[in-house]
């Protein structure tokens, strides 16, 4: 697989703000961190990310973490909002978590999603997905993006096909139940 360029990238401090018919994605702030830990604490949220509940602290040193990815790598996460409840409903983005895993994906923009439950069958994650993979097309650097998905997580295993991500990787074990799907970005030039 291929890494993204080694290309100076802009240096930016923050997510820009992108907006869908509905959303507003936008940085993760400190007003966020309630709502944030509440869904990383939630069993319905973490069965198929993370396996089990987040503390506080593991919450607050992943929203930091989303924020320094912007200032270090020019992407990161963005917060979700619902424009009419004005809410954080959940997170998505793209990361490089150099995560021990074979194949190493390390330096490949990692696509990742998560919405609090309240806000599930509404059609927030694709509309969201939609606004983020379509800035990734226009900003990332490179030749694909990825994501990990647990195997039995069907609903995001659909998503991700919705926006042309395949699997590349099964795991072969009930240790190992995660899913590599990939994406190629398109080529510049080729719109």
């Amino acid at each position: 697989m291929n890494r993204v360029s080694s290309e100076v990238h802009e240096r930016v401090s923050a997510a820009p703000r992108l907006e869908t018919e509905r959303l507003i994605l936008r940085s993760h702030g400190a007003d966020d961190f309630p709502d944030c830990t509440a869904m990383w604490r939630d069993p319905q949220v973490v069965k198929y990310t993370i396996g089990k509940e987040s503390t506080p602290q593991q919450t607050w040193q992943r929203v930091l973490a989303y924020r320094g990815h912007w200032s270090l790598l020019g992407f990161g996460y963005w917060a979700i909002e619902s424009k009419s409840t004005r809410r954080y409903i959940g997170e998505l983005g793209f990361g490089d978590f150099r995560r021990d895993f074979t194949p190493s994906i390390d330096g490949i923009p990692e696509i990742g999603w998560a919405l609090a439950t309240h806000a599930h069958g509404q059609g927030y994650a694709t509309e969201a997905v939609r606004k983020v993979v379509e800035w990734g097309d226009r900003h990332l650097r490179g030749t694909r993006t990825v994501c990990i998905i647990h195997r039995d997580n069907a609903p995001s295993i659909h998503l991700a096909g919705k926006f042309g991500y395949s699997a590349v990787l099964r795991a072969a074990t009930d240790d190992e139940p995660r899913v590599l799907l990939a994406r190629d970005l398109p080529i510049p030039g080729d719109d």
